[in-house]
């Protein structure tokens, strides 16, 4: 009996930059595991969860027309392609609806993952002014997850130097 790995999640992005995916997929490569791009869309709520992860979802918006469905972004599954085409590692995607933390969260628990893999934000005064008001993902993740959560840094500041947000 040949038992599979199991997998590495990391949530993307549109935007984002290429390191998170790539950080991704060395660790999903070493482990032997596939590699789970899952993108959140918050505007959208969960109707369905299959077992395999993916959902079909609605809109909060009670004036949307749209029918259920959770799509990947054509345009971010294009820009993963790029960034992992040679590399060896199986990849697929996942769209998900919801709080971004517990629906990254709930996907890795229902596919049994090895951990789940985050950007971290970027150092801004809007990402920061943001993150007050939201919660950072990557620690909402650390602190409500059984499986280790791993941080990419995007854009990281030294130490001894001030952050953009804490700056007078």
């Amino acid at each position: 009996m040949v038992r599979t790995p199991p997998p590495v999640v990391v949530g993307v992005t549109s935007g984002q930059p290429d390191a998170v995916v790539l950080a991704a997929a060395e660790f999903a490569t070493r482990f032997g595991a596939e590699l789970i791009c899952a993108a959140v869309d918050p505007s959208r709520y969960v109707l369905e969860e299959r077992p395999d992860g993916s959902m079909t979802s609605a809109s909060f918006d009670p004036d949307s027309l749209e029918q259920a469905a959770a799509e990947f972004d054509p345009g971010l599954r294009d820009q993963i392609e790029r960034v992992l085409h040679g590399r060896p590692v199986t990849w697929s995607t996942r769209a998900l609806a919801g709080d971004p933390a517990r629906a990254l969260g709930r996907l890795a628990g229902t596919v049994r993952a090895v951990m789940i893999i985050v950007g971290s934000r970027e150092p801004t005064i809007r990402h920061g002014f943001r993150s007050f008001f939201t919660g950072s993902i990557a620690v909402r993740l650390a602190h409500g997850q059984h499986r280790p959560v791993v941080i990419i840094p995007l854009n990281p500041v030294p130490f001894g130097e001030e952050l953009p947000w804490d700056e007078g």
